[in-house]
């Protein structure tokens, strides 16, 4: 688009474009220096950084300021920025946060927080055409500080994060092991060692340490997988030697209708191979752990039974 002759009236929005952002070297093609000025001073435009410019309504859309802070840069999202890029959280108010190499500087620009990582550009990923840090990475980064974020969310990051395939534990355990100093290290090598072992939410990991690895508990498998009349199975934890399966069973997920339905066949459809399920809902998981582990064992000793009366005839 050539410079509009002097006099014209402008469409604001419609000389930016569609982006919400423009940099000004686009800008001058499209409109003389002297109109920009008069757009800034007027408050039709504000400064991200230098050389990019924006809307007001766009500015206050933290991915707009994450593409304009990228812009012309070897960055990338990070730390919780990269956490809400990867739809893993719902981006905190203030600014957002790249990461740039150490070899460049950290100077950042209104609402931008630019932090120096080695290699970080150079391990970059693609989400929405933005570059961004690996969902690992992310994690780990956030996890100290999560700048605007209760550190609850981003366990639940990290969770989701595996259980939706973005990262496998081991890349997480990966990524800490590169970290050796990283503040509450510990809480999150717990939780990735239970990821690695096969817990999938929280209820998973509680019902783990709390009644399955509890004290006078036999060994069980994890996540272990059945083949029924051309369908597979995934059971939260299995006793193999009695074919005992306990499942744990998420409010929001199996408190409806239809999943109690599907949960019911299934259970009936593991039967016909041999397999008894336990269910075990929040609330009694969480409020009554020791219920939970006696009618375990109590179930377990009697399928003992009645396997070892099966031998014996």
């Amino acid at each position: 688009m050539a410079p509009q002759p002097p006099g014209m009236a402008f469409d604001v929005s419609a000389v930016v474009g569609p982006q919400g952002w423009v940099t000004s070297e686009e800008l001058s093609a499209r409109v003389s220096p002297r109109t920009v000025g008069s757009w800034v001073a007027a408050g039709k435009l504000v400064r991200l950084r230098p050389g990019v410019l924006a809307l007001p309504s766009a500015a206050q859309q933290w991915r707009t300021r994450l593409a304009a802070a990228l812009e012309g840069r070897a960055a990338v999202a990070s730390h919780v920025t990269a956490l809400a890029l990867w739809g893993l959280v719902t981006h905190p108010a203030g600014p957002v946060h790249v990461s740039v190499d150490t070899s460049m500087s950290a100077r950042g620009s209104t609402g931008v927080v630019v932090h120096r990582a080695p290699g970080v550009h150079g391990e970059r990923r693609r989400v929405d055409g933005l570059a961004v840090t690996s969902a690992e990475r992310s994690v780990v980064d956030a996890w100290p500080r999560p700048a605007g974020l209760d550190r609850t969310l981003v366990r639940a990051a990290a969770i989701t994060a595996v259980w939706e395939r973005l990262c496998a534990p081991w890349d997480l355990l990966f990524e800490l092991q590169r970290r050796p100093r990283l503040a509450g290290r510990a809480e999150l090598t717990r939780l990735g060692r239970l990821l690695a072992d096969g817990c999938r939410s929280e209820l998973e990991i509680w019902g783990c340490l709390q009644v399955l690895r509890a004290p006078g508990m036999p060994p069980f498998v994890q996540q272990r997988r059945v083949a029924v009349a051309g369908r597979t199975f995934v059971l939260d934890a299995a006793y193999d030697d009695v074919l005992l399966a306990v499942g744990m069973d998420g409010a929001a997920w199996h408190g409806s209708r239809t999943q109690r339905e599907a949960d019911i066949a299934r259970d009936a459809l593991l039967a016909t191979v041999g397999w008894q399920t336990l269910r075990f809902g929040y609330a009694r998981m969480t409020r009554s752990p020791d219920a939970c582990r006696r009618e375990i064992l109590a179930v377990r000793e009697a399928r003992m039974r009645l396997f070892a009366g099966s031998r014996v005839r």
